[in-house]
């Protein structure tokens, strides 16, 4: 780049042409939120039949279209900015140079090169006539060396500023041609495909995408006010609003992931964030499962007639070394994302509310945190924490579950806004018999459950500041006994369903007022007596060492009828003393509730 076209450039232009594209993208999530919460809800309820299907499919597509230009537009967005602040300052820095060359009566010519005057050192007989020198870029030991014995012996003092100035002009010129090398593949990079379908390789690209201008824009990240590292979900809300639009929107495009998992962001942040890691994920783990190829038949009759009747094939073997586990854990990532984007259409049904992921990873056995309703504006929020064999390829059971919950809460709320939310935040135990019995899948994720609630309390905007109830299953309940028993428990009720035990013995330890803590343990449900010799607590005044669990009499809770619930797994069922007395709960109709006489 030459000295005339770095010192025209006006990095405003493209700062004010990122600002155009952050408004596209604001202006495709908005169109996006549109069709799925307001359109095709209005389709569901209304239409049936082969035309109705039809038009809730590209309805999908084009969702899916304008949920793709929202997150490149922004990605452009940021990669303008960044372009924009790289040139800024390498024209802030040709600027000063010039400046003070000036200021020092020499002259800048267009090519980069400095005039300077004829002058003498002290004590010379003889003026030294002036010249021009061209800048050198970068340098070595031995050229800079050479260089300064050369401004030493020269007749004229201005030789050497002269040489500065020039080194200064020709480093600045040698860094804007750099950023726009550098910038130029990133911004070509990420033009869309001239079609109007978004493909699975289109949003995997998003990532490369993402990679490309993070890597590009190190510097313009770098001015971005950081996310406080271990701070508390306060310190994150103060941080969030503290950041210009043109931050967020940048925090957005480079570290979704990252702004996703913050407790105390608002909820719309968060989802926007985690639905753009859910379409990528979603996106590279189909890919994954198109390279993986067919799975052989894995049985042919045994050729030689004899005992047993078949065997398996060798071709199955050889498949299944090599593909068969990758191929089992992209199905169950695939499912439990499927069952995400599952409640994600079924916003509008019968009055069911917008569908907010709070969370989600893929790595392990899986996480997310699927909300029914924006807990931040609602007057009563219940959190469910699911147990053993929880994971993502079956969080749509989780998910059901909540919305069951939803439906019966709402119906007894009175008109006032209810959220209740699976949280798959943590490692739950995979195994009845080898993992469940140890308590240390609960103490590992209770400090997590604890930054949630708190998160919660932190982005309610209601009033009242919001009515919490913490809502545990099997496994689910030791989780939050466990984050009573090594934190402060942000919540109001406490509600226990089919428990082995919660780590303390009675309710007064949970945190919550008196009288505020909720067990149901149905009929045939094996779990809370298996499980309260290695997940129950004791009470000092009975000597300690006693294996005390929710359902027995002295720890205190309230014990809530469950109806025709039976067994472990159908305490939100429909229809059921169970799920309308955790309605009641989380409602605060506290009278309404059924309690076992």
């Amino acid at each position: 780049m030459d000295l005339p076209t770095l010192r025209a450039f006006k990095p405003s232009e493209y700062e004010e042409a990122a600002e155009g594209y952050r408004a596209t993208a604001e202006t495709a999530s908005t169109a996006k939120d549109a069709i799925d919460n307001r359109i095709s809800s209005g389709v569901r309820n209304q239409l049936e039949g082969e035309a109705a299907e039809a038009a809730l499919m590209a309805l999908k597509g084009l969702s899916r279209n304008f949920h793709y230009a929202q997150t490149e537009c922004g990605l452009v967005s940021t990669a303008l900015n960044g372009f924009a602040f790289d040139m800024a300052a390498a024209k802030r820095k040709l600027e000063a140079a010039i400046e003070d060359a000036g200021a020092a009566g020499c002259t800048v010519n267009t090519d980069g090169s400095v005039t300077y005057p004829a002058g003498s050192k002290p004590g010379a007989e003889k003026l030294a006539q002036g010249g021009t020198v061209s800048g050198n870029v970068g340098g070595n030991p031995t050229s800079d060396a050479v260089e300064r014995q050369a401004v030493n012996i020269h007749p004229n003092p201005h030789y050497g500023r002269a040489v500065a100035y020039a080194n200064r002009i020709a480093d600045a010129l040698d860094e804007a041609t750099q950023a726009d090398a550098k910038w130029a593949p990133k911004l070509r990079a990420l033009r869309a495909d001239d079609d109007l379908t978004v493909s699975d390789r289109d949003w995997a690209d998003v990532r490369s995408d993402t990679d490309g201008v993070r890597e590009a824009g190190r510097e313009y990240r770098d001015s971005l006010p950081e996310a406080p590292k271990g701070a508390t979900p306060k310190e994150n809300a103060s941080w969030w609003k503290g950041l210009s639009p043109e931050e967020q929107s940048a925090h957005l495009a480079l570290n979704a992931a990252s702004v996703g998992a913050l407790d105390g962001l608002p909820a719309e942040i968060r989802d926007e964030a985690n639905r753009t890691v859910l379409a990528q994920a979603k996106a590279q783990v189909q890919l994954e499962l198109d390279r993986i190829p067919p799975e052989p038949t894995r049985y042919s009759p045994n050729p030689s007639g004899t005992y047993p009747a078949v065997v398996q094939n060798a071709s199955w073997s050889a498949w299944n070394e090599k593909y068969g586990e990758r191929k089992e854990r992209a199905d169950s990532s695939m499912a439990g994302m499927r069952a995400i984007e599952d409640r994600f259409d079924a916003t509008g049904e019968n009055g069911l509310p917008p569908a907010y992921l709070l969370g989600f990873d893929t790595e392990k056995n899986g996480r997310a945190i699927v909300a029914n309703g924006n807990p931040d504006t609602a007057d009563h929020t219940a959190v469910y924490v699911p147990g053993t064999t929880s994971n993502l390829g079956g969080i749509g059971g989780d998910v059901e579950r909540m919305t069951n919950l939803w439906r019966e809460s709402d119906a007894m709320a009175g008109g006032k806004e209810v959220s209740t939310i699976t949280w798959l935040g943590y490692d739950a135990p995979q195994s009845v018999v080898k993992d469940a019995p140890f308590r240390h899948y609960a103490d590992d994720g209770a400090p997590a459950f604890n930054t949630f609630m708190d998160g919660l309390d932190v982005a309610n905007t209601t009033d009242s500041g919001g009515h919490h109830t913490a809502i545990g299953h099997s496994y689910g309940t030791t989780l939050i006994g466990s984050a009573a028993r090594q934190g402060e428990l942000n919540a109001d009720d406490v509600v226990f369903a089919g428990s082995p035990g919660v780590q303390v013995g009675e309710a007064s330890q949970m945190d919550v007022p008196t009288g505020h803590v909720w067990n149901e343990e149905a009929k045939g449900d094996p779990v809370p007596d298996l499980g309260r010799f290695g997940h129950g607590g004791s009470q000092w005044r009975l000597g300690g060492g006693v294996a005390l669990i929710p359902s027995d009499e002295v720890f205190g809770a309230n014990q809530m009828t469950t109806g025709t619930s039976e067994g472990h797994s159908e305490y939100w069922d429909r229809d059921t003393d169970s799920l309308r007395n955790q309605a009641a709960v989380v409602t605060g109709q506290y009278g309404k509730v059924k309690l076992e006489e």
